[in-house]
């Protein structure tokens, strides 16, 4: 293996092929996640600052939680929700290792929604890549807890009644410093979000529509078919105002406590009313207005939400346990064990 801190000294002279396992990719033809394992390894490539085998992701289960397989770097095939957790242990030992969770809209936001929540509020500094199909793809189809209402699947065949939870809605909520979304089907937007969730320090969410072509094809289209994205999709660029459409003639104001859609083209006027993107914003209130957008009302956004900077948890705990050791000393591991004994037996009579 390379030296890393050698690499450290001078620039990373990576390709994509550096990381690429070289295992059957075992998808079916035609699934987003190879769009997404693609655009992963070539952004690591271009953008890491560590050696390759500081890089480690860690997943869950679920067809995207394959991952690790497939990428030519340390990982952990976990159990069912709990790669957060896993993750988390591991950053906190190795603070020196770049962390990803690579999880789905099953795995992340049902059985492992608590274990995503607390990552989130802990600031751990990992980059969460949560892979958004809207159905449950590896056990053949069932709904998923961001299908939409009505969704006829294998568990549902009379259409779901569930109310489908928002994961970038449910990042506000956990104060996430960094979030943000992407889609499979356009490579530079989700190579550049990628990057950009690589180089935050704190926890990074990403939420990655992608098209699962079996069991929910073209769930999405209707918002990022390349027919409909000009008018559907918003796309957030931090410093310049909120505005869409083919001609670039629709805007967004705030209305109350929430957003309305401004024709520019009729009311130039407005111009001056509308939303300017900032992802720097403190407050966590403005990217859960953003959040709250969905198609068909208002255009969905995609892009970074949010991004901003507090300690760390993994930074934090190490400067705890070091100014503990310089306090009391290391630990006698055999005194802590073996200081106070107690014997267990029948009570002295009296």
């Amino acid at each position: 293996m390379t030296d890393s801190a050698t690499l450290a000294q001078g620039p990373l002279h990576y390709t994509k092929d550096d990381f690429v396992s070289g295992q059957d990719v075992r998808w079916c033809p035609g699934c987003g996640d190879y769009a997404i394992l693609s655009v992963m390894q070539k952004t690591i490539a271009d953008h890491t600052t560590t050696s390759r085998e500081n890089h480690v992701f860690i997943s869950g289960i679920g067809c995207s939680s394959r991952f690790p397989y497939y990428m030519n770097t340390y990982g952990f095939h976990t159990i069912h929700g709990r790669a957060p957790s896993i993750a988390t242990g591991l950053k906190c030992v190795r603070p020196d290792l770049t962390v990803w969770v690579i999880t789905g809209d099953g795995d992340g936001l049902s059985i492992g929604g608590n274990h995503l929540i607390h990552a989130l509020r802990r600031n751990i500094d990992l980059n969460i890549i949560l892979i958004n199909n809207e159905i449950y793809g590896l056990t053949k189809g069932q709904y998923s807890p961001t299908s939409k209402q009505g969704k006829v699947a294998k568990s549902t065949p009379e259409g779901s009644i569930d109310y489908p939870i928002n994961p970038l809605c449910t990042a506000i909520a956990a104060e996430a410093t960094f979030i943000a979304r992407t889609v499979d089907s356009d490579p530079r937007h989700m190579g550049a979000t990628l990057a950009k969730a690589m180089k935050h320090k704190g926890v990074s969410f990403v939420e990655i529509y992608q098209n699962c072509i079996i069991f929910n094809k073209d769930t999405h289209m209707p918002i990022v078919g390349r027919e409909n994205r000009d008018d559907r999709a918003l796309y957030l660029e931090h410093g310049k105002p909120l505005i869409f459409g083919k001609n670039k003639d629709k805007g967004i104001k705030v209305s109350g406590f929430g957003t309305e859609i401004v024709d520019l083209a009729t009311h130039p006027e407005e111009a001056k009313n509308l939303i300017v993107h900032n992802e720097n914003e403190a407050s966590p209130n403005y990217a859960y207005l953003l959040t709250q957008m969905a198609y068909p009302e208002m255009p969905v956004p995609f892009g970074v939400f949010r991004s901003i900077e507090k300690p760390t948890y993994d930074d934090m705990l190490t400067a705890q346990v070091e100014a503990s050791i310089e306090k009391k000393g290391k630990g006698d591991l055999k005194k802590l064990l073996y200081e106070e004994v107690w014997t267990v037996g029948e009570a002295e009579k009296k």
